[in-house]
């Protein structure tokens, strides 16, 4: 894959998801300027999630059928239908329809990017490398998006966040989808793999018979499930020591900045390290943070704790896709993302809710060492990844 293609992939992704990112700042902020409680807000951001879990396995089967482009320009529409619904609705309703609608268009983006991704990598090596360069963009949305939304709301109406400010940022976030189609029409595309001719009908849930393939979910859902424990109980953990708020949002601002620095580092290391040595090597070292973490006490032993952590977890998603493109047959790459998304999105929306019940019960520093030691059980999997194709 040329690099010049690369970069347009990574910016068609910034600017999509930014839209998503750029709306879960905006609509909460908008609905809580309306009355609505933060029970209601809460359900707001959850149904972001929620189309991107249920329509995972659809929108991978799709990208299988149809490639990249189709994908993309079902995703720009629908991002760009939710933004300017709430430009011209600024409503509740149209609030939850929209982070619908942005929910599933990154959902879809993302599958048909990486699967366009994989498929155009030229052997196991650049498969690392670009899929640690394309795990950059979600963060660079991220930031991107909230940014710019939070600018224009400030600034664009009569007075700092009124009603015609919100209305303008909504617009400005409906134009983003239409530059990732700029950059995305023109992108050459490996041809679409045809069906193996006199086999059988395949379903998604086929791909979960391969001991491999199962393998290989659980590992990544071990680490998805390490992200979200760490999001959701250091903030509790820092409060029940009495640090600030400010101190807690700059221990988990470091864990972000490595987990994106390690992603820029892992390219160009690609050639001396495997996949599964990564993986274990980050496993290991998630089991071992999460032992020590709740003997802390210092703001700053924590926040090393937490960049270590950054840079374990930060490099394992492309390590992860890299073996799932060698591990799974190429007219079947779709519907292995879309079943990988749907598990990280439903654990993501599971696990917060387990946690805060297993905090309440056993305490907070239990929390830490459970999940550490379900990790240290769990790099026992490690050892048995192996990359190359697989009949299913």
């Amino acid at each position: 894959m040329k690099g010049n293609e690369l970069v347009r992939v990574i910016a068609t992704h910034v600017f999509l998801q930014g839209t998503m990112g750029g709306m879960r700042l905006a609509a909460p902020l908008l609905a809580l300027q309306l009355g609505y409680s933060a029970v209601a807000v809460g359900v707001l951001i959850a149904l972001f999630a929620v189309t991107q879990m249920l329509l995972a396995l659809p929108a991978g089967r799709y990208a299988d059928r149809q490639g990249l482009k189709r994908p993309l320009a079902l995703a720009v529409v629908a991002a760009c239908g939710g933004s300017m619904l709430l430009a011209l609705v600024p409503t509740f309703p149209a609030m939850c329809a929209a982070a619908l609608l942005t929910g599933a268009a990154t959902g879809m983006t993302t599958i048909a990017l990486q699967r366009h991704v994989g498929r155009a990598a030229d052997g196991p090596t650049q498969l690392k490398r670009v899929f640690s360069w394309l795990a950059i963009a979600p963060a660079a949305a991220n930031f991107v998006g909230p940014f710019v939304a939070g600018l224009v709301i400030d600034h664009a109406g009569l007075a700092p966040a009124d009603l015609q400010s919100y209305r303008v940022a909504f617009a400005v976030l409906a134009l983003m989808p239409l530059i990732s189609w700029a950059l995305v029409r023109t992108l050459p595309e490996p041809p679409i793999a045809p069906p193996v001719a006199g086999a059988r009908t395949t379903r998604a849930w086929d791909l979960l018979r391969d001991g491999m393939f199962r393998r290989l979910l659980f590992v990544n859902w071990l680490q998805s499930s390490s992200w979200d424990v760490h999001a959701f109980v250091l903030p509790i953990l820092g409060h029940e020591l009495g640090l600030s708020a400010s101190v807690i949002g700059s221990i988990l601002g470091a864990f972000a900045i490595a987990a994106a620095v390690i992603r820029i580092v892992l390219p160009m290391v690609a050639t001396r390290t495997t996949e599964r040595g990564v993986i274990l090597a980050a496993t290991l070292t998630t089991a071992v943070v999460f032992a020590i973490y709740p003997l802390l006490s210092s703001a700053w032993t924590m926040g090393l704790c937490s960049i270590v952590l950054g840079f374990a977890l930060g490099a394992v998603q492309p390590m992860v896709m890299s073996m799932l493109h060698q591990i799974t047959p190429h007219a079947r790459h779709g519907e292995a993302l879309g079943l990988r998304l749907m598990t990280v999105n439903a654990s993501s929306v599971a696990m917060p809710m387990l946690f805060g019940a297993a905090g309440a019960l056993i305490g907070v520093a239990s929390v830490f060492w459970v999940v550490g030691g379900v990790v240290a059980v769990g790099s026992r999997a490690v050892w048995g990844l192996r990359a190359g194709a697989q009949s299913l």
